[in-house]
This record gives structure tokens, sequence and C-alpha cells, in this order.
């Protein structure tokens, strides 16, 4: 007598059971939207104006790399550029080390 109640119960759920499992995915689906307009979306737009920047870099910008050095671009190359440290002191770096573009006369204001 069980089994035939237990397939009973299924029987008169059955019509209700595809809005029953949407329901259940809500929360799952509500928080993977949260997570893309929080978390993926500001890092996406990031990432665009870091490359932004990369592509603009020209002589004579004012940079900060990534170890913290502040210099004047010299030379720029496709993946490197050349940063002028201090008067005759010049070296190579990737562009990908550049985290900062600096206002014009920023390192004389030093």
């Amino acid at each position: 007598m069980f089994i035939s109640d237990a397939f009973a119960q299924t029987a008169t759920a059955a019509p209700g059971g595809m809005l029953g499992n949407l329901t259940s995915f809500l929360p799952i689906i509500l928080m993977f939207v949260v997570l893309y307009f929080l978390m993926i979306r500001p890092q996406m737009k990031r990432q665009k104006e870091q490359k932004a920047m990369m592509d603009a870099l020209g002589k004579g910008d004012e940079v900060v790399t990534s170890g913290g050095m502040l210099g004047r671009i010299t030379k720029v190359s496709d993946a490197y550029i050349t940063i002028e440290v201090s008067e005759g002191n010049e070296i190579i770096v990737q562009k990908g080390a550049v985290t900062t573009l600096l206002p014009k006369g920023t390192i004389k204001a030093l």
C-alpha cells in the first residue's frame, strides 16, 4: 500500500512540477546575475581601461611601474618601453608593468 501512495503523490504533483523546478533554481540564477554585475562586469571594465592606457602610452608620458619606479617614457615599441628614471639612467620594462599614467609635471613636483 505504501508504494501506491507514493506514486499517487507524484502523479498529482506532475502538472505543477515544471514551475516548481523553476522556482527552486531561481535563487541560483539570481546569484549569478548579482555576481555578474558586482564582480565580472567591473573587472572587464578595468581591463578595457588598462588596455586603452597601454595603447595610448607615448614618448614624454610620466608613468609608475608595478615595482614603484617613476619615470618619463623615452622610447615605445610593441611590447617594451624605455623609461628614464633619472638624468641619464634608463630602464627597459614591459608595457604591462606600467600601472599608472601620471599627469605631466608630476615628477618635477616631487
